[in-house]
């Protein structure tokens, strides 16, 4: 009797512990195909973390976005049938009450809301996070990996504090406390990545974290575009933006012309226009790291130039992209009274700005980095293009833009100007300085983002 009884006690006992541990291996067994990308900003406009959910699910793992929805992701995302995009609920500034209360009520409820959808999703084995913005995505992030068995994995894009300084000042209490915060939360992921060496070694020098530098590369949607394409974008785009159209109606009425190109409806062919102008291409968040008043000084030196005889073609200079500056700096161009130049800022379509790049002559990067230790994902898109890139100059850029070789590197407005008007001197010569950059571009070897993912990151995830 005694004997059953405590054999029925150690199967009492028993039971739950042995239902618990198959109830983890469920768990585990389903989170080891699951992750969770966290993005706290909008997702159509985070193309890195787009790719790293596009990777993980071409590696078999189910995925499930978690961000703002306030533009397109890319189609390849929205098809896949192993990725979940699930919205955020973004909260704006209230309009009464001193800032950094607004601020404050905005954070709280920004850490309620995503905990909670962190917590609503099924167990994931890796919650992937951008940096910045990552107060307070890190510390949320963490918590609720600490409750499901979740390793954090933080993608350092930039830091937030530096960006917050830009605004703020880098003595003001919110960027101090931010830089705390960052400092702290984290030291507490399982994995980091990077986006240059030179933030690898300020993350272990200076915040005693390691982390694995992950450099930007193009997708292998970012290429030369073939030139039917590109008449094809430009008439669409001519629809909306003067800066496409024909400077003149072609005479035969099989012709179908733009700014660049004509196509001849009978036979298909499409051709460049003789003596066309030069389409340069930026784009831009719109945000204090980039001064777009250098490129609009630059492109006033460059019309003095064509004024005063200088053998250069016309303008198009296309600015894309959204962002809070982006109605400051159009103000500043219709301030321009420019006769050679046309400037316009276009919002495009995913699919479009691709063609946009492969089909530019020349790029130009503003983006100035707020710690100096990121690189501009745009021109990496560009050089995906085979596009020669003029940028600004920074502390890391060099691992980037090699000057003189795939690009140019300027200081300011004056040397900008001087840079355009060599690169675009009887243009278009295919023996120019322009065409040169571009042929570097094409016959290096660029390894893309699915090749570089695979050599980087899957390795660690499936070590760990």
């Amino acid at each position: 009797m005694a004997v059953s009884c405590v054999s029925f006690l150690a199967l009492s006992l028993s039971l739950p512990l042995l239902l618990l541990v198959a109830w983890k291996r469920w768990r585990w067994g389903r989170a080891a195909r699951h992750v969770i990308v966290v993005v706290l900003g909008d997702v159509g406009r985070s193309p890195r973390m787009q790719y790293h959910a596009l990777s993980l699910a071409k590696c078999g793992f189910s995925v499930t976005i978690l961000g703002f929805s306030n533009s397109k992701p890319r189609d390849e995302l929205l098809q896949s049938d192993r990725i979940r995009i699930v919205s955020l609920t973004e909260i704006r500034r209230f309009a009464v009450g001193p800032h950094i209360l607004q601020y404050g009520i905005k954070v709280v409820f920004q850490a309620v809301h995503l905990l909670w959808k962190l917590l609503c999703r099924e167990p994931a084995a890796y919650i992937f996070l951008q940096n910045p913005p990552g107060l307070p995505a890190i510390a949320v992030c963490w918590f609720a990996g600490c409750l499901c068995g979740s390793k954090l994995v933080i993608d350092w894009h930039n830091y937030g504090y530096s960006i917050m300084g830009l605004v703020h000042g880098p003595s003001h209490p919110i960027v101090l406390l931010a830089k705390w915060y960052e400092k702290l939360f984290g030291r507490l992921s399982h994995l980091n990545l990077c986006v240059t060496n030179a933030m690898r070694e300020d993350l272990v020098e200076n915040w005693g974290i390691k982390a694995m530098t992950v450099y930007d590369k193009p997708a292998s949607f970012f290429k030369e575009t073939p030139l039917n394409l590109q008449h094809q974008l430009f008439m669409k785009l001519s629809r909306t933006y003067s800066a496409f159209r024909a400077r003149s109606e072609p005479s035969d009425l099989v012709m179908e012309r733009s700014a660049f190109t004509e196509r001849d409806s009978q036979s298909g062919m499409v051709t460049h226009l003789c003596r066309r102008p030069a389409l340069l291409v930026s784009s831009t968040s719109w945000t204090e790291d980039e001064d777009f008043s250098i490129l609009l000084e630059a492109l006033e030196k460059f019309e003095q130039l064509i004024v005063d005889g200088e053998s250069l073609p016309s303008l198009v200079c296309a600015i894309t992209g959204k962002g809070p500056l982006k109605e400051y700096y159009s103000r500043l161009i219709c301030q321009k009274h420019f006769q050679h130049i046309q400037v316009c800022t276009p919002w495009l379509e995913a699919e479009d700005y691709p063609l946009l790049l492969g089909s530019a002559d020349l790029g130009v990067c503003l983006h100035r980095s707020s710690s100096g230790l990121d690189l501009p994902m745009k021109v990496v898109d560009m050089f995906g293009c085979c596009l020669p890139v003029c940028a600004v100059n920074f502390q890391c850029l060099h691992e980037l833009v090699k000057h003189e070789e795939n690009g140019l590197v300027f200081e300011d407005s004056e040397e900008l100007a001087a840079q355009l008007q060599m690169l675009f001197s009887k243009f278009p010569d295919p023996t120019g300085k322009l065409n040169q950059f571009r042929k570097n571009l094409q016959e290096s070897e660029q390894l893309r983002w699915d090749e570089s993912w695979k050599q980087t990151v899957f390795p660690l995830i499936m070590d760990t």
